[in-house]
């Protein structure tokens, strides 16, 4: 097959599209990828690709196309600017890069902007190939849960947009069973949906026990560690978490490490410094994601957290993945699916979200137990991600989705 891969985010950012590109290219499949220039999370382009862009145009022998994206940068205004300039850009744009090209089907990495998908759509229309997008953020719910957009007309005039790019689409995939409702809201199209979830990445097959413990966890030794990994943004609630943290400075002996970077990554440092909680609260920065396994080799536990909105009770946050097959006890400061799913694992402790108490609380309990307790959850963590969560598995039922809609298409022409 001939297959068109289109996402705003590509490598070297760590997206688990990647791994799509990856997996298909290792199948026999021809793959094409139409992305941008990589600044994410930090919002400036990455050096290394400043310096040669020419060693970022080819991926596992995918061919990748990279379109004058204008970095993220600080604040709304520029975030704004980079979203659009994907659309315009990659309408304007792809279609020429892309042209006498040919393609059986065409896939869509669509987490936050929906934006991101337009390209994709009018592709779909020029190369008369099916377009199977990848939901993993509800716009406008998300829109509105982060405070981004408050105009009821706004959020309306989003709607129309997501109406639009949906019914346009072959197929759709949800990260979870919970995004059905929502979705089909917009496509009126139930038939089109399926359950598609994430995945840990490759990154952490990797047995711990032949892992190096990360350098950076030396100062910590000794201390009961809760660590936090990823983006650090305002879905993930970071106040609740100081404020958890606050509760507990008198336990020196238990860390909170955060690992990771964001949008607020900054108020979350000031907030360390004017509530006094640097004994306590440590931001190790951002580190590749092929390190990440020696982190979390040094962790006792690993948190994952959502604000409490309706809309992200129905995420199941992509770190869930990564934290279970890391086989390491989980913490959740989560409502909805994402709860359910450590919750059925019994891989961890999970207390609602938004709740600092309850998730003080169960620090200090996981803290309590022995550590052959804290192994148990983690075999089972591990062992749950290996049946639910297979990637082998995942990117196989991708691959049939991908071929039949192929298929389908042709018969209809």
């Amino acid at each position: 097959m001939r297959v068109l891969v289109v996402s705003q985010y590509f490598w070297p950012e760590a997206f688990r599209v990647n791994e799509i590109v990856s997996e298909l290219r290792a199948r026999g499949h021809e793959v094409t990828v139409l992305t941008g220039r990589p600044n994410y999370p930090g919002g400036q382009v990455f050096d290394d690709y400043a310096a040669d862009p020419a060693a970022f145009a080819e991926y596992h022998g995918a061919e990748v196309i990279r379109l004058p994206l204008r970095p993220r940068g600080k604040g709304s205004i520029r975030l704004l600017l980079n979203y659009w300039s994907f659309v315009f850009w990659g309408c304007l744009l792809g279609p020429w890069r892309l042209r006498g090209r040919r393609f059986d089907a065409i896939f869509c990495f669509e987490t936050s902007p929906i934006t991101s998908a337009l390209p994709a759509v009018l592709l779909r229309r020029i190369k008369r190939a099916p377009l199977l997008l990848w939901v993993l953020d509800l716009w406008p719910d998300t829109l509105s849960a982060v405070g981004m957009v408050r105009s009821p007309r706004m959020l309306d005039w989003v709607g129309g947009l997501v109406a639009f790019i949906y019914k346009r689409c072959d197929l759709i995939l949800g990260q979870s069973r919970s995004f059905f409702a929502p979705i089909e809201r917009w496509s009126r199209a139930p038939e089109k949906t399926r359950y598609f979830p994430q995945w840990a990445e490759e990154a952490f097959d990797r047995d711990l026990a032949e892992v190096e413990t990360a350098t950076e966890l030396a100062p910590h030794r000794g201390a009961f560690k809760v660590m936090f990994a990823g983006n650090i943004g305002d879905a993930q609630d970071f106040p609740a978490i100081l404020a958890a943290a606050e509760t507990m400075r008198e336990r020196r002996d238990v860390h909170w490490l955060v690992v990771g970077d964001g949008r607020a990554a900054e108020w979350v440092r000031d907030e360390i410094a004017r509530r006094q909680l640097g004994d306590t609260v440590f931001m190790l920065g951002r580190h590749p994601l092929e390190r990440m396994p020696s982190f979390f080799k040094g962790a006792d536990a690993l948190l994952v957290s959502l604000k409490a909105e309706p809309i992200f009770a129905m995420t199941i946050p992509g770190k869930v993945s990564a934290y279970l097959s890391a086989g390491k006890p989980l913490l959740a400061m989560l409502d909805g699916e994402g709860a359910k799913v450590v919750e059925e694992a019994g891989a961890g402790l999970t207390c609602p979200a938004s709740d600092s108490a309850a998730l003080a609380h169960q620090v200090s309990l996981l803290a309590s137990m022995s550590e052959l307790e804290r192994l148990a959850m983690g075999l089972k963590a591990r062992a749950y991600c290996r049946s639910q969560f297979h990637r082998d598995t995942l990117i196989g039922q991708l691959e049939q989705w991908l071929q039949e809609a192929s298929q389908g298409f042709r018969k209809q022409r």
